[in-house]
């Protein structure tokens, strides 16, 4: 199988030849933003998969907000945009945990870390989101931590 970035040219090349304007843009942007992560550093370097996926997740993770600035600010069709635009990125990202999933995990990490307190936060939040392994954003995993931790 190729790599992720090797999947994401083929397809924009793909959706190029259909005339599919709103993957093409989508999958162009993405691949400069894997492009931009690239040449950070010191050196240019090859992006292994996992770096390319997390690199699609905070471009998805930027869409989805626009998405939110623009219908509170009353521009129906721009966050259309945005939202089509997070939706042709969340094709090429793991599936989400449900509720239930990430509340299972979560409490199994801390119980195995054996995490109590507000002043085991840190310490928590790394042991629940190497659990969870990319498979809920951030701020979902948070929350669950903060909430079985009482705070």
């Amino acid at each position: 199988m190729s790599t992720l970035k090797d999947r994401l040219t083929t397809d924009m090349r793909s959706a190029l030849k259909a005339r599919d304007e709103l993957t093409t843009s989508t999958l162009r942007m993405a691949l400069a933003a894997v492009g931009t992560a690239e040449v950070a550093g010191k050196a240019k370097r090859e992006l292994t998969d996992d770096e390319v996926l997390a690199v699609l997740t905070r471009e998805a993770k930027k869409r989805r907000e626009a998405a939110t600035a623009f219908a509170d600010a009353g521009r129906a069709e721009q966050a259309a945009k945005e939202t089509a635009e997070g939706e042709v990125l969340d094709r090429y990202l793991p599936r989400q945990l449900s509720d239930t999933a990430l509340t299972d995990l979560v409490s199994a990490a801390l119980a195995e870390g054996g995490f109590t307190g507000k002043a085991q936060m840190g310490p928590a939040m790394k042991a629940a989101q190497a659990a969870v392994a990319g498979q809920a954003e951030g701020g979902r995993v948070a929350s669950e931590v903060r909430r079985q931790l009482g705070l």
